[in-house]
This record gives C-alpha cells, sequence and structure tokens, in this order.
C-alpha cells in the first residue's frame, strides 16, 4: 500500500514538472541583479504624430509600477538592461458604416511594433519583432460636438502593449 502511494506521489510529481508550473520570476528576462532600466523613445517607420511618445511613456509607467527598477527615460549607457522599440506600422481601417450621414462610423486601429530588451553587455535578454495590438473606437458625426478619438484609442492600445510587454518580460513563459 505504501509503495503504491509513494509511485502515485512520484507520478503526480513527475506531471507537474512537466507542466509549465513555475514561481513568479522563473523565467524572467532580466538579470536578477538588475536595477535600472532605460527605455528611450521609440522609434517610429510611420507617419502618424505622436505615437512612439504614447507608447514609450505607457512602458515607463508599466515598468515603474510593477518593478521595483529604476527606469529611465533615455538612453542611458550605464543602464542594467535597455528597452528598445519601434514601431513599425500604425494604420486605421473603417468597421461600421452609416448609412444615414455615409460615412464610417467606427474605426480599428492597428499598431504593429518590435521590441528588443539588451542587457549592458550588449547581449539580447528578449525580443520579439512582432507585436500587434488593435484597438476600436467610435467616431463623432455631430460636427458642433466633434471630438477626435483616435487619441484616446491609441492611449488604451499602448496601456494595453505595456502591459503585455512587462508580462511578457518579467514572467516570461
Amino acid at each position: 500500500m505504501r509503495k503504491m502511494a509513494c509511485w502515485a506521489a512520484a507520478i503526480v510529481l513527475l506531471a507537474i514538472s512537466g507542466c509549465g508550473y513555475h514561481t513568479l520570476g522563473a523565467a524572467a528576462h532580466l538579470p536578477p541583479d538588475a536595477k535600472t532600466l532605460s527605455v528611450p523613445v521609440f522609434a517610429t517607420r510611420t507617419e502618424a504624430y505622436h505615437t512612439e511618445t504614447v507608447m514609450t511613456q505607457a512602458v515607463i509607467r508599466e515598468f515603474a509600477t510593477r518593478t521595483r527598477l529604476r527606469v529611465t527615460p533615455d538612453a542611458n549607457p550605464d543602464a542594467d538592461a535597455t528597452l528598445h522599440g519601434t514601431i513599425l506600422k500604425e494604420y486605421v481601417a473603417p468597421l461600421t458604416y452609416n448609412a444615414s450621414t455615409q460615412q464610417s462610423s467606427s474605426f480599428l486601429i492597428t499598431i504593429v511594433a518590435s521590441v528588443t530588451l539588451t542587457g549592458r553587455d550588449g547581449k539580447i535578454l528578449y525580443e520579439n519583432k512582432n507585436y500587434v495590438f488593435r484597438e476600436q473606437y467610435q467616431s463623432t458625426t455631430d460636427l458642433p460636438t466633434f471630438l477626435q478619438e483616435d487619441p484616446a484609442a491609441v492611449e488604451r492600445l499602448a496601456r494595453a502593449f505595456a502591459h503585455a510587454l512587462a508580462a511578457d518580460v518579467l514572467e516570461g513563459l
């Protein structure tokens, strides 16, 4: 009976060890002794205005909130790690059409970004060359109360991107 219980426990332990269970931070991409993270303004390959700043600020806020790292918004050569980002594409596509006004009434903004985290020695610690994030927004059709909605959509998208990026870097499964 005792032998069977030992076998059952061994099988359970073996099964659990291969199922991806781990402690938080066990697969983190940052060095354990890292104290500073440099996040220079993202580069952009698009014509969109201000998106790179919004994305960079969201990433800085997310890492500053979720870690004890001192996060700097510049290219600091003394930082323990540096996170470089590039916005590869940004485009807006109409989603719905209002037949009475003959205008699009909602849109989908899509941003594709590439991110590389490097250590002080230049070694790549984390890289994802194809982050794709989308955010839907409604268009104001009443001209007297017209409000440009796409900047708010970019901010929401940037927060979602920053959250996902921090999770990938800090908890990298």
